[in-house]
């Protein structure tokens, strides 16, 4: 140190002076200055405050006239000094803030330099105060050494001050509020320098004098109940990082509770400001009692009152929705939620929170993460959920609306942690009332979202076979709230619904659920065919199956379950729609479906036969359906071959033949009044045959010639037999209206002549292209055994017969000569054919004459070539036959019949004996006699003597063949003699 520091400075010696007054000569400009540099200004003014502090411990003790000079001037710049700092006081600048200080520390310096050897009552206070905020402001900027040394000072003034008297008591309020502005001074300070325990000593000495706090003003009580407030909460804030279980928020009590104690009586006080540190205080106060309550129980209560006396005070307040004010509430529920408040305070607590906040996202994001904490008490947190959806409603300017849908998840959320499904389906259906109370509808988003989280919460509860519960979750989503999504979601909710009362068994409730849905789409018919399946209403489910393939959103996969369904349940005839409507589904895909199709169509025909064969079974419903299946299967057959896909194996047409061929020889027996469809069946499986017939691995398989022929025939007999059982209906229904339409003076039409006619060319028709066919097989296979060639032309001798008999009731003739003519040149034809046309011919009444006489012609000559003779049959159609040709009596005629006759005359001979059991008829004799006699004569008459010879030759001849022939021969002699006479002159 240099000598001059090292040497006493005297108060006489000029030096100290002048050093004070040049270090204020360098600092006063530069306090003026723009942009001065405050780093070097405080060192200035630290130099300044060292020399006057030593200056102020060596003054002189002996009034002297120059010392007094310079006392007063040492006081002005002081003062001067110190009125700079407190002008400058507000500047945010930090580094100016110890600047402050440091003028302060300078100014007081300087005045204490200054004053009087022994300084009288009024100065102690005042200097007394100086000291106390110079050390506030040093300990504040953190130079804690110079606060110190400042606040020893005090020291010194406070203890004067104290032994100071003042008889009168004039300055007893001066004197109070500079001892208090000391002691929290040094509390400041000490607590800055982490002195603990100095700091708790001065905040016993500031508060242990009721007669200092007493004559305190109100601003010094809220001065001095600020620094004490603001130590505790800095108790607090180190309490929050010690933990729960630290000492610091039990040792803010003390500080804060002192401080409400200081600002107490204030509390008529009309000043705002003390109204806000009484709140500050209190709310500060409850929470150390709240934070310290784990250690001390007792501070949870008094947290509460403290709080309670707050609230109450902020309520009656103008801005009680304060963001400050809403903390208090909040603390209020921490605190009950800590001492485990029954739900009524809970309740109170959260609505005089929501009572009070602006809906922001905000706010209701703090309510419900706190909701979250009460779960276990559903009751509470439901009716909080409540009473924040009523307040939604009642928001200025519709604010809250935009909240109700995070609102109402939350409720879902929480209600599906109840384990009393009854007490949480009715919280959901009071909210979900609430809103509809108001008219109000959830948009579209918000209403997915809720429905989202019903039905999580439902499938959760159906996967743990909860059904019921699951069931009431899928129903909320039904409610009229979520109306902007119904038309989507409310048919699926119903069908989730159904489903849960389907599983356990409720299956009437499910019916009256999946009733409910519209009738639109398919999943909700296949729900219904559920149910109504398990219920054994059969007919319901064969409904619901028609009704689920005609529906939107169709799919076959809906089938194909059904089918299991059906199987499964032994329910026949609704397995037999479903296949059918899986059937319907595949025929209009692609190739590969058409032959997966053929498939499900044999699976299809199998059930129907075996329906059939149960006993009881109604044909007339079985068989047009099986018919129905059958036509498919040959619809299906016949394009996959025209498109040359080999999906198709034989073995399927095979069988589709086989039981069509089976079915149709079946129905031959068993079916009544069915020959259509007997006969459509035998044309379905010869129509499959010939197919099959087509594959080139089945040319070498014998005997499938002989189906394809019996099957046409059956065909065509069939329809036969069908238009025969048909006339008399259609000539019933003819005279029928005959009768109403003379009844009402109107001309009868010929539509069901027309009718029947048509019929008849159709089946007519098919008996030609069926001999066609069978004709077809003769000329194309070798492989047919004898009897079955024998069996085929029987075949078509009959179809002529059939021909024939449907020609005749055509009324073309010329056909039935034609048919004639065929049948004749047949080698193989049966003569029973030619007995079967002629007897329809002969009862014929409009049959022409050549026509019956072509027939009998035919016959006749049939018999005597394949020497197959009926000789009572031949001596009747001998008979017409002649009798015929004798009515045109021509000689072209004549000569035919004397033919004819000739013939009979040789068959006579051969079968005379009576013995013969084909002897002739002796009535057909004595015809054949006279009719050859009489014919004779005529031809005599008219000079044909040739004719006439020949024909008493041939009745001479038969006179041997008929009793008393001789006599009878002896007369044609003699009579053929005398005409032959008589003619020849």
């Amino acid at each position: 140190m240099s000598d001059r520091k090292k040497r006493k400075l005297s108060p006489d010696s000029p030096t100290a002076y002048t050093d004070i007054q040049s270090a204020l000569a360098r600092i006063k400009p530069r306090l003026n200055g723009k942009h001065p540099d405050w780093i070097s200004v405080r060192s200035d003014l630290l130099h300044l405050s060292t020399l006057a502090e030593a200056l102020s411990k060596h003054r002189p003790r002996a009034k002297r006239e120059d010392w007094s000079h310079r006392a007063d001037d040492l006081d002005r710049e002081g003062v001067a000094l110190w009125n700079a700092s407190v002008v400058q006081r507000d500047v945010p600048d930090d580094a100016y803030r110890s600047v402050s200080a440091a003028l302060r520390l300078a100014g007081f310096r300087l005045i204490e330099a200054g004053m009087e050897h022994k300084p009288g009552i009024e100065s102690l206070i005042h200097v007394l105060q100086l000291a106390s905020k110079a050390g506030a402001s040093l300990a504040d900027v953190g130079d804690l050494d110079l606060a110190a040394g400042v606040l020893g000072s005090a020291a010194k003034y406070e203890d004067l001050l104290r032994a100071a008297e003042d008889p009168q008591g004039e300055n007893a309020q001066a004197r109070a509020r500079a001892v208090v502005l000391y002691y929290s001074s040094r509390m400041e300070a000490a607590w800055g320098e982490g002195n603990t325990g100095v700091a708790e000593f001065m905040l016993e000495k500031a508060t242990e004098s009721d007669q200092y706090l007493s004559l305190l003003t109100p601003s010094d009580r809220r001065t001095l109940a600020g620094k004490m407030l603001g130590i505790g909460k800095e108790l607090l804030r180190s309490s929050t990082q010690d933990g729960p279980g630290g000492n610091s928020a039990r040792d803010s009590v003390k500080w804060i509770q002192r401080a409400f104690s200081i600002i107490e009586p204030l509390e008529d006080a009309l000043d705002t400001g003390d109204g806000h540190l009484r709140r500050s205080i209190l709310r500060s106060l409850s929470r150390a009692y709240f934070l310290s309550s784990t250690q001390d129980p007792e501070n949870l209560s008094r947290a509460e009152a403290s709080l309670q006396e707050l609230i109450d005070s902020v309520d009656t307040s103008l801005d009680h929705s304060s963001v400050e004010y809403q903390q208090l509430r909040w603390m209020r529920v921490a605190i009950l939620k800590r001492r485990k408040a029954p739900h009524g305070p809970l309740l109170e607590a959260f609505r005089s929170i929501i009572d009070h906040m602006e809906f922001s996202e905000g706010n209701i994001t703090d309510i419900l993460q706190e909701l979250r904490t009460l779960g276990h008490d559903h009751s509470l947190v439901t009716a909080i959920h409540l009473h924040c959806l009523q307040r939604a409603f009642e928001a200025q300017n519709s604010s809250g609306l935009v909240y109700l849908d995070r609102l109402l998840l939350s409720l879902i959320f929480h209600c599906s942690k109840d384990d009393d499904n009854a007490r949480t389906m009715q919280q959901l259906e009071n909210a979900l009332d609430l809103l509809d109370s108001k008219d109000y509808e959830l948009p579209k988003i918000p209403t997915t979202a809720c429905l989202t989280l019903l039905w999580q919460f439902g499938d959760r509860h159906y996967h743990a076979k909860r059904w019921l519960e699951a069931a009431d979750w899928f129903l909320v989503g039904t409610h009229r709230v979520f109306g902007s999504m119904s038309q989507i979601s409310n048919p699926k909710c119903l069908r989730k619904a159904a489903l849960c009362y389907f599983q356990c068994g409720e299956h009437a409730q499910a019916s009256a659920v999946i009733r409910r849905c519209p009738p639109t789409d398919a999943a909700t018919h296949y729900v219904a065919l559920l149910i109504a399946a398990h219920q054994g209403l059969e007919d319901e489910a064969v409904a619901a199956v028609h009704e689920m393939v005609h529906a939107s959103n169709f799919n076959k996969k809906m089938l194909l379950l059904a089918t299991r369904l059906a199987n499964e349940s032994g329910m026949k005839h609704l397995l037999l729609s479903v296949l059918e409507a899986l059937l319907d589904a595949s025929t209009h895909g692609k190739l590969e479906v058409e032959a997966e199709a053929v498939t499900l169509v044999r699976c299809i025909i199998r059930l129907i036969l075996r329906m059939m064969s149960e006993p009881g079974a109604d044909s007339t419903r079985f068989v047009p359906m099986l018919l129905r299946h059958f036509t498919t299967a040959l619809s299906l057959v016949t394009a996959l071959e025209s498109k040359q896909n080999t999906a198709i194996g034989t073995k399927e047409v095979s069988w589709l033949w086989r039981t069509a061929y089976n079915t149709a020889v079946q129905g031959c027996s068993e079916w009544d009044n069915q020959e259509d469809s007997v006969s459509d069946l035998f044309d379905i499986s010869r129509q499959l045959l010939e197919i099959y017939l087509r594959f080139p691995v089945v040319e070498s398989e014998a005997g499938l010639h002989v189906f394809l022929i019996n099957a046409s025939f059956a065909g065509a007999a069939g329809r036969v037999f069908a238009s025969r059982h048909r006339a008399p209906s259609i000539a019933a229904q003819e005279v029928s209206r005959r009768l109403r339409t003379e009844r009402t003076y109107l001309r009868p039409k010929n539509d069901l002549y027309s009718r029947k006619s048509d019929h008849r060319k159709a089946v007519a028709q098919e008996v030609v292209a069926c001999k066609n066919r069978i004709q077809k097989v003769f000329s194309t296979t070798g492989a047919l055994g004898e009897e079955d060639v024998r069996r085929a032309h029987s075949f078509l001798n009959i179809l002529s017969v059939f021909e024939t008999e449907i020609a005749c009731q055509l009324k073309t003739w010329s056909r039935v000569l034609e048919v004639i003519e065929e049948t004749a040149r047949t080698q193989n034809v049966d003569l029973g054919t030619f007995e079967a046309v002629t007897d329809i011919l002969w009862v014929e009444k409009d049959c022409p004459v050549e026509v019956l006489f072509a027939a009998l012609e035919a016959i006749l000559h049939a018999s005597l070539d394949r020497a197959v003779l009926s000789v009572e049959k031949f001596s009747r159609w001998l008979r017409a036959i002649c009798t015929i040709l004798l009515s045109r009596n021509s000689a072209a005629d004549r000569t035919k019949a004397i033919g004819y006759v000739e013939q009979a005359v040789g068959v006579l001979q051969e079968h005379a004996a009576d013995d013969d059991p084909q002897a002739y008829p002796m009535d057909e004799r004595h015809w054949l006699m006279g009719t050859v006699y009489n014919t004779g004569i005529e031809c005599l008459h008219a000079s044909y003597l040739d004719e006439a010879k020949r024909w008493f030759e041939a009745a001479a001849t038969i006179c041997r063949f008929v009793p008393d022939g001789e006599a009878r021969s002896e007369k044609i002699a003699t009579t053929y003699t005398q005409l032959l006479a008589r003619y020849s002159r």
